[in-house]
């Protein structure tokens, strides 16, 4: 059987599979297991398998999500979110800055699920909660807090 190689550099013989090295880095290490037959990459945790009857290695990856999710700075009971303003300088040298809102986490009593709901809110919000309740505001808001 003749080596085939894929688009990734990725190189097949009869009884051994390897990576080619597509760096001169120090740090990019694999390790070649022909009794196995995969490769195991230390740098992007890829295992690609080799089995006599295919012809085409099976390339498997653990799964992650492509992106994280990441906590916006914004509030979503009062939807205050960053504002963009100008730094003003004595000379009147104008420079674009933000602002953002002022959000702190706060554990509060959620009375009519009888628990602690843990949420991510603006001060203005908090005051607003102590003011009108967490379920007034919350369907003002149109946030359902059975689901957190």
């Amino acid at each position: 059987m003749a080596a085939v190689t894929a688009s990734s550099g990725l190189v097949v013989g009869q009884n051994l599979c390897f990576l080619k090295a597509q760096t001169n880095r120090p740090s990019f290490k694999s390790k070649v297991l022909p009794d196995l037959g995969f490769v195991t990459s230390q740098l992007s945790g890829l295992k690609i398998s080799y089995n006599n009857l295919l012809t085409k290695p099976i390339i498997s990856a653990p799964f992650r999500p492509a992106l994280q999710p990441v906590a916006r700075r914004v509030c979503p009971f009062t939807g205050k979110k960053t504002n963009r303003a100008n730094k003003v300088s004595h000379s009147n040298h104008k420079t674009k800055k933000l602002q953002f809102v002022n959000l702190q986490y706060k554990r509060i009593w959620w009375e009519a699920g009888k628990r602690y709901v843990k949420l991510r809110l603006s001060t203005k919000a908090i005051k607003t909660i102590e003011k009108n309740g967490l379920d007034a505001v919350a369907k003002k808001a149109g946030i359902d807090l059975r689901k957190e």
